[in-house]
């Protein structure tokens, strides 16, 4: 499992912007930027809609404001799927990752398995990345939402 001091591994996400949406590798998506990553065990899910994306969308600027370039929210679904989902939360600020095939998620071990009912997923949890590099890691116990928090997030910032 990816850890505090490691580099993101140079898998590929998709990123949804409005109706386009543009594969990268995450090195290259977050190279030379102060980044909050986010992920969601899926869209439209009950806490995901509820608080956890919600959260980093009505604290946005406060992010920006100490020096966050971008705030990332990553989640095993289709760019399509990501695309509604930000749509109906009205996430402009937020760059939405579709990691469709979970090959970013399983590539740091954060995915879970979620049997019949979704599938592999990725796990709750938000980090601080500088030039890829993990400077934070908040990884939520099972079925809870408290460390990855957008305003938990916030209060590790420099």
């Amino acid at each position: 499992m990816i850890q505090v001091g490691d580099k993101l591994p140079d898998a590929k996400v998709t990123i949804v912007e409005g109706e386009q949406h543009q594969t990268k590798s995450a090195a290259e998506l977050f190279a030379g930027k102060k980044v909050v990553l986010f992920a969601v065990p899926g869209a439209f899910t009950p806490t995901c809609s509820a608080a956890h994306l919600p959260g980093y969308i009505a604290h946005a600027d406060a992010f920006q404001a100490k020096g966050v370039d971008m705030i990332a929210c990553l989640s095993v679904n289709d760019a399509f799927v990501m695309q509604a989902w930000a749509e109906g939360q009205n996430a402009e600020h937020i760059t939405m990752l579709a990691d469709g095939g979970a090959v970013l998620t399983q590539a740091m071990g954060l995915e879970m398995s979620t049997g019949s009912f979704g599938g592999i997923r990725s796990q709750r949890y938000a980090m601080i990345l500088d030039n890829g590099e993990v400077k934070h890691l908040a990884l939520e116990e099972p079925k809870s939402f408290e460390v990855s928090k957008a305003e938990r997030i916030l209060a590790v910032l420099d």
